[in-house]
Parts: structure tokens; C-alpha cells; sequence
């Protein structure tokens, strides 16, 4: 199962956004990493910001190259604008929604809880994290592992009223994906449109 384990401070100081969450080292150095990251201001070329964009994208999805083009080739014969189309169908990926609904911190704790096989998509175990939800499928946690103070832990406090295209069941321990969400919902600061620029390269 193949996932990027790197370093995530250096990533967000690359990006120069919090884009694996709350990031203390970028707070203090919010600036490139590497001996030239504080005076380096060289000119990127145009490739460059796509480039740049696209790969924040994938970091912030958790999702590496042959996956992510798999998407993009997805959206590109899908109905829609092709960029926004990319984006909602990597927030109907089961890991996001795990991590949307507030079972889990980041992204990567919510691929590791459905590896695990602690999640549910219509009371059936699935332990895919690429698995595509549809329209009025339910996210549960199994019966047997609500008890696991990982999930309660990252559940207490949370905001569920965030995604409108999200209902959480409290008694349940279950969120319901009720649709596709809209681009103005989609909270991740990504120009999807450099990113269909470049592919289409």
C-alpha cells in the first residue's frame, strides 16, 4: 500500500501551508526549507506552478502519482468542469470522508483506521482507503471498535455541521455522504485549473 512517510513539516514549509493539519515548525519557520530557503527567490517558470500545485494536491489527499492520474483521467470523461470534478471525486475517497467526519485527525490516522478494517460503508467492513462512496452511503465505525479512544478522541469537540454534504449520527458513530460536495464547499486552498492545464500538456 503504497503512501508518502517523509517528513511533513519540510512539505508544509515547501508549500508554505499546513496542508498535513496543525504544523508548529511551520508556525516558527514559514519559509522553504534548506540552507538558501530563507534568501531564495527564484523565478518559477509557469510548468513550475502547476507542477507545485498538483503536487500539493497530492500530499494533501495522501494520494501518489499513478492514483492520481487514474482520478484526473476519471474526471476528464466525467460530466462537469474536469479540475472540480478532480477534487470531488478525492473527497469521496473513504479515508477523506473518515477524516471529514471527525473519526480521525489527519488524513493519514483515517487511512490507517480503514487498513485496519475499524470502518464500515453501509455496515459491511471495507479496508480499501481509495474506495469511492456514493450518494446516501453510510460511514460507521465497526461495532466492536467504538470503543477505541483514538476515534473518541478525535470525535469529542467536533465540528459536524463543517460539510454540508456530510450528516453525522451521533448514537450511531455514523456519517452519512448525502452528495458530491459543491467546489465552495471544499475547504483545501488548490487552483484545480493548473492542474488540468498540465495534464493536458
Amino acid at each position: 500500500m503504497a503512501r508518502y512517510i517523509g517528513p511533513k513539516s519540510k512539505i508544509a514549509r515547501k508549500f508554505g501551508e499546513p496542508i498535513f493539519g496543525t504544523d508548529k515548525v511551520l508556525s516558527k519557520k514559514n519559509y522553504p526549507p534548506g540552507q538558501h530557503g530563507v534568501s531564495r527567490k527564484r523565478k518559477t517558470s509557469e510548468y513550475g506552478i502547476q507542477l507545485k500545485e498538483k503536487q500539493k494536491a497530492k500530499y494533501t489527499y495522501g494520494v501518489l502519482e499513478k492514483q492520481f492520474r487514474n482520478l484526473f483521467k476519471k474526471a476528464e470523461v466525467s460530466r462537469g468542469i474536469t479540475g472540480e470534478v478532480l477534487l470531488q471525486l478525492l473527497e469521496s475517497r473513504l479515508d477523506n470522508v473518515v477524516y471529514r467526519l471527525g473519526m480521525a485527525p489527519t488524513r493519514a490516522a483515517a487511512r490507517q483506521l480503514v487498513s485496519h478494517k475499524h470502518i464500515t460503508v453501509d455496515g459491511s467492513v471495507v479496508n480499501i482507503p481509495s474506495y469511492l462512496l456514493k450518494q446516501g452511503q453510510v460511514v460507521g465505525v465497526r461495532q466492536k471498535d467504538q470503543s477505541l479512544e483514538v476515534i473518541n478522541n478525535a470525535l469529542a469537540g467536533f465540528n459536524h455541521s463543517k460539510y454540508p454534504w456530510l450528516e453525522w449520527n451521533e448514537s450511531a458513530m455514523a456519517g452519512k455522504f448525502l452528495h458530491t460536495p459543491e467546489r465552495e464547499d471544499i475547504p483545501e486552498n488548490i487552483k484545480e485549473q493548473l492542474i488540468v492545464e498540465l495534464y493536458s500538456k
